[in-house]
Parts: structure tokens; sequence; C-alpha cells
């Protein structure tokens, strides 16, 4: 009696139960591990997304002060980027449109308003957000960014 074998990729089209509840396993025990770790980044990003936004502002206060020659005081803050400032000392050339591309200055990932100093206390000017709390000081999320200590 003569036997026909049929090709290894007939023979084997599928894949059988057990093979497909181990993966299925798999990849439950792999999603208990790294779902806490993706749940978590949002509080990272925002940290991130701060010190980009401090990084931006000091670009344009470099600008303001290019045109200017000197950076615009606490009082003034940083509305003189968006608008000329009506307190002294006014600006010599203060540039038509702003300083900042959307016209207004933005608010730090939570919600608050970035703390500017001119003179600072680490440097010309300090820009500070006080994190996810608003307060001063904290550690994890409510960590402080500062324009002097930027990564």
């Amino acid at each position: 009696m003569i036997t026909m074998r049929l090709p290894n990729r007939i023979q084997n089209q599928g894949f059988t139960l057990i093979e497909l509840m181990v993966v299925i396993v798999i990849l439950g025990i792999l999603a208990m591990y790294i779902a806490p770790k993706i749940m978590g980044r949002p509080d990272e990003a925002r940290q991130v997304k701060a010190k980009v936004d401090i990084a931006s502002l000091e670009t344009a206060l470099k600008l303001y002060k290019l045109d200017s020659g000197i950076y615009p005081t606490t009082d003034q803050g940083l509305q003189a980027l968006v608008s000329p400032p009506q307190t002294e000392p006014a600006p010599r050339n203060w540039k038509k449109g702003g300083y900042l591309e959307k016209g207004k200055v933005p608010k730090d990932p939570w919600g608050n308003a970035f703390v500017y100093l001119c003179p600072g206390n680490k440097g010309e000017y300090d820009i500070i957000s006080y994190g996810a709390d608003g307060v001063a000081g904290g550690a994890e999320n409510n960590r402080d960014i500062q324009s002097w200590d930027l990564d």
C-alpha cells in the first residue's frame, strides 16, 4: 500500500486550543506588569511638558531682551511677552505681535501660572512651575520645576 504524505504546510494549518490558551495567559501576565507602569506616565509627561514650556518662555525672554535691552520686571511679568508693558521700564523696541506664538502666556500643565522673577534668585530671571500641588516645594508629582534646573 502506498501512502501519500501531504506537505507540512497543509498538515499544520492552525493553532490548537492549548496553544491559543498559552498565548492568552502570557499576554495577560505581561499586561499585569506593564499596565501599572503605563498608567504612571501622565505625571511624568506633564513634568516634561513644563520643562519644554519653560525653555520656550526662556527663548521668548531672550528675544525680548534683544529688542529692548532688558528683561521684563517681575511686576511686568510674562505678560510683557504678549502685550507691551504699561509700567516702567518700557521696552525700547517691542516687537509687534509679541514674542509668543499663540498670543497668550501658557499655563503650566497643571493649569497654574508660571512664576516669573526678575531679577531672579538663581540668575537674571527665574521661571518656576510649582508642580501638581501648585505650592512651593514638594517631591514626585508635586516637585517644583525651575528654569535653572532643566535637564
